[in-house]
């Protein structure tokens, strides 16, 4: 299948302030075959998103009139299932994690091409949703996965995840006890063809952890599976020491 025919209705908002980048995003995109809108600053982005109701927005951080994690969380407020991918000049650890957390899909350091950005794009369309619908409730102890749902549960409690942090502990829950490669969750997560940094799986990582641990803190104690870090390897979701992992029909 050509780019074009992928690209086919697929709309696109870019945010974005510098008047050349702003310019070669939305030249690239309508090149590529995607429907594009650029806008400016924050406040107009948000507008309209509101009246075109983008499949997909790029959004900048350093925008003139408010903060991109602001422009952020409302377009995660106001479009559930919009697909944000933050492109940002910002490339600090704490930065990613504000990001992510205030509802981006993914997080892309400038400088980056526009192949690179395209590719990415691509990959990010071809994992909405990330995973099969039909797929049977996970268990682990107290831990539910209903992937077909995308819903979290730790003893009843719905647990709020991100949509990467999510598919990221689906990915360990699928084969729990086992080790799995930084490179196959970037795959299986992310992009197949990925390469470069993976930072973006680290901060995730420590994200899905912190969220687990909060729900998890408590006067009653809970069989709760642990994520081990396996130095120069990947990661393993361990299987709480009284809970058996099963698939639920």
């Amino acid at each position: 299948m050509s780019p074009h025919r992928a690209a086919e209705g697929v709309d696109i908002l870019v945010i974005e302030d510098d008047p050349t980048i702003g310019r070669n995003l939305h030249a690239g995109l309508l090149a590529s075959g995607y429907h594009a809108h650029w806008s400016r600053t924050g406040e107009s982005g948000l507008t309209q998103a509101r009246l075109a109701a983008p499949d997909v927005v790029l959004l900048d951080l350093g925008l003139p009139d408010t903060d991109g994690v602001e422009v952020a969380r409302a377009l995660r407020g106001e479009h559930p299932n919009l697909l944000i991918i933050i492109l940002t000049a910002r490339a600090d650890d704490i930065d990613i994690v504000v990001g992510l957390d205030a509802g981006a899909d993914d997080y892309l350091v400038k400088p980056v091409t526009l192949t690179v950005l395209l590719a990415r794009l691509r990959a990010q369309l071809r994992r909405q949703p990330a995973v099969p619908a039909g797929s049977d409730p996970i268990r682990l102890g107290d831990l539910v996965l209903d992937v077909a749902a995308r819903r979290c549960l730790l003893a009843g409690r719905e647990v709020d995840l991100r949509p990467k942090e999510f598919d990221l502990l689906t990915a360990l829950a699928r084969r729990p006890d086992t080790a799995v490669t930084r490179e196959d969750l970037m795959a299986e997560v992310w992009d197949e063809n990925w390469f470069g940094s993976t930072k973006t799986l680290d901060v995730t990582m420590a994200a899905l952890r912190r969220r687990l641990a909060d729900e998890s803190a408590g006067s009653t104690p809970l069989e709760t599976p642990t994520i081990s870090t396996l130095r120069g390897h990947g990661y393993r979701l361990e299987t709480p020491p009284d809970g058996k992992s099963t698939m639920l029909s």
